[in-house]
């Protein structure tokens, strides 16, 4: 294979990013601007020793699945990447990805991969948005006044850059947290705030996230800048405040009759310069320092800094999956570890409370602020058989075990790297009959079962469960047993 050769590809799969996937004579070839099914004829433009990359020359025949993008943004904002291709090939094309990743690198030979978990209305799911704020750097006029380059943007990252697109709004997003993102575009113009640069680690507002509790019309907005404080903050807050109360009411669908206000408003500081979003000091402008979202009959405290599944209509499906390969009988110890704000471990909780056995749930989190969280919705909730603990699960585990303290079932969530080999080790001590594996990242997660099968854990069954329509991610959740 040659740069500049043609070559005449189907696609057969596509990239996280979103780029189709061929094969030339076994090559494999990246391709965008296609989606599964696709034939093109392609000219190599990067080839290396395994695979290569070409763009399209000619499009042969047109995929099936295909259809019109929906997203005026669409290939500006490096979100949605599938919005070509329709929804119900996307959840076999993620079934597909799964299974490959467990077979080719855990090591499983035909895994049972059940069929993807979709939603019926893929749009506005989302109960966070996490946007990037810029003014395009700093220019000084005479007399020493500093203005911005250009006016706000608030939005997204462009693909593969640090461009941010100005996102009037977004199919994927609350509609409370566009509302805010308008507010805070029109104070910043009117106030004349600028943008942090990082070329000249100058200017203020650095990120703008909008937490949504979707079941209970409270949204909390962080403001993660360079300083201390925001000049005529109480006129921000007015601002945001009528913006998210203007949001209309559905009425139908699962948000049908909820109204959002502005519960908490939030100060983040974060006065590094680095890639990192959030900084480790927050201050509370107005309301309270936390929002309550109720999913089914639980109701959870969110803090601005604790982890909370994106999708809480999808949450739902991936939480009674887990219940479903626990099987929890109402006796069991379980251990619930990478638990955030205690959802998974509540739930199980929960079910084993209404079986009226003596089971209870142990969870072990790193994030301090979560663990609080954590044992706050145990109390919320009159969950008296949970406890959470803040430490890393491969030293509190053995500590467990020399306790005397062992698990029947181990529910796994970890960030999208996957567990340190010392946690799977640490999880074999405590012998569990059984473990549910919760995972983001299908390559990590296969890693990871191929080590628990080296540790006597037997590979059952996945389920994918589709919590990020229109994008290349998709959450996934495996059964492992324990070998007889």
């Amino acid at each position: 294979m040659e740069k500049g050769q043609i070559v005449e590809l189907t696609i057969e799969d596509m990239s996280k990013e979103g780029q189709g996937i061929g094969k030339a004579d076994g090559f494999a070839v990246f391709v965008k601007d296609t989606v599964v099914g696709d034939v093109v004829e392609a000219e190599m433009t990067k080839v290396k020793k395994n695979y290569g990359f070409g763009r399209v020359v000619k499009r042969i025949e047109d995929s099936p699945s295909r259809q019109e993008a929906f997203c005026p943004y669409y290939k500006q904002c490096g979100g949605c990447v599938y919005q070509e291709m329709e929804y119900e090939s996307q959840l076999k094309l993620k079934r597909k990805q799964v299974a490959d990743k467990i077979k080719r690198i855990g090591g499983i030979v035909e895994p049972v991969v059940r069929e993807t978990i979709g939603m019926d209305e893929p749009f506005y799911y989302r109960n966070k948005a996490s946007m990037p704020v810029s003014t395009g750097g700093l220019i000084t006029k005479k007399g020493g006044i500093v203005e911005p380059i250009h006016e706000p943007r608030i939005g997204f990252y462009q693909a593969k850059s640090h461009e941010v697109i100005d996102c009037e709004y977004c199919m994927l997003q609350s509609e409370p947290a566009m509302a805010a993102a308008r507010a805070l575009r029109q104070f910043m113009e009117e106030d004349n705030i600028t943008s942090y640069d990082t070329r000249w680690e100058k200017g203020l507002m650095r990120h703008m996230i909008v937490r949504t509790a979707l079941g209970t019309g409270q949204v909390m907005v962080i403001l993660v800048v360079n300083g201390k404080g925001i000049p005529n903050a109480a006129k921000l807050v007015e601002m945001l405040s009528e913006a998210i109360f203007d949001v209309p009411v559905y009425e139908e669908g699962p948000l049908a009759g909820i109204e959002f206000s502005l519960e908490s408003m939030v100060l983040n500081i974060n006065k590094k310069n680095t890639s990192e979003i959030l900084g480790e000091e927050c201050i509370t402008l107005a309301g309270s320092p936390t929002i309550i979202e109720q999913v089914g009959d639980l109701k959870f405290e969110i803090s601005p800094l604790s982890f909370y599944q994106v999708n809480p209509e999808q949450m739902k499906k991936l939480y009674g999956k887990v219940l479903e390969y626990a099987d929890l009988k109402g006796d069991e110890t379980v251990l619930d570890l990478y638990c955030g704000v205690g959802t998974i471990g509540l739930f199980c909780a929960d079910d084993m409370r209404k079986k009226s056995g003596g089971g209870s749930v142990i969870g072990i989190e790193t994030v301090k602020p979560a663990v609080i969280d954590a044992n706050r919705n145990a109390v919320i909730n009159g969950i008296v058989n949970a406890r959470y603990i803040c430490g890393r699960a491969e030293e509190e585990l053995p500590k467990m075990v020399d306790s005397g303290i062992h698990a029947d079932v181990v529910i796994l969530d970890p960030p999208r790297a996957g567990c340190k080999v010392e946690l799977l080790e640490a999880v074999a001590k405590t012998m569990p009959e059984k473990v549910v594996y919760v995972s983001c990242d299908a390559a990590t997660l296969a890693r990871d079962i191929n080590i628990l099968s080296d540790m006597g854990y037997e590979f059952i069954e996945a389920t994918p469960v589709d919590m990020f329509p229109w994008t290349g991610h998709v959450e996934c959740v495996v059964i492992l047993h324990k070998k007889i």
